[in-house]
């Protein structure tokens, strides 16, 4: 992990630990798990044009930003789920999914699987350019690109554009 701290969007707490199977209980089927009997959030829409008031995307992008990528997943999908799974926000949404696992994977050491989760990714958001959900999509694919193309390279940051906080 790099020592750059990257912004907040918000000011939720972190989990107390982040998970990487084989390593810490799972976080909600363990019970010493850090989410374990709490209920996913569920959201019952998301509104590409909203995103900067939806807590749960910005929250999603903050664990994303600071190596809570199993975490990330889960906030995410449920971003995901009320956008629509086969709409252009979805696909968008999935593929940060995917490029989240990405990361996730190659800290385990799975490299290919990495770079096929982080391609996946990138081509659930094809055909969309300029500022997206607050990200510069042009620069974004450029990161993971540059990221997933070495072993050991560096994650991925988000910048959300114009997020209010």
């Amino acid at each position: 992990m790099s020592p750059y701290s990257p912004h907040r969007y918000t000011d939720r707490s972190f989990p107390s630990y982040r998970f990487v199977p084989g390593k810490a209980p799972h976080p909600t089927r363990d019970p010493k798990g850090h989410s374990y009997n709490r209920q996913a959030e569920e959201l019952t829409s998301f509104d590409a044009r909203d995103w900067h008031a939806c807590d749960e995307y910005l929250y999603g992008i903050d664990l994303f930003n600071h190596g809570y990528w199993w975490e990330a997943h889960e906030a995410l999908e449920a971003v995901w789920i009320a956008a629509g799974r086969r709409t252009e926000t979805g696909l968008f949404i999935q593929g940060l999914i995917q490029i989240s696992v990405a990361h996730l994977k190659r800290f385990q050491g799975f490299h290919d699987v990495a770079t096929r989760m982080a391609l996946a990714g990138l081509d659930k958001m094809r055909g969309i350019d300029g500022i997206y959900l607050g990200i510069e999509v042009q620069r974004f694919r450029a990161s993971v690109e540059s990221s997933f193309s070495a072993k050991s390279g560096t994650p991925v940051i988000v910048t959300l554009e114009n997020a209010d906080n």
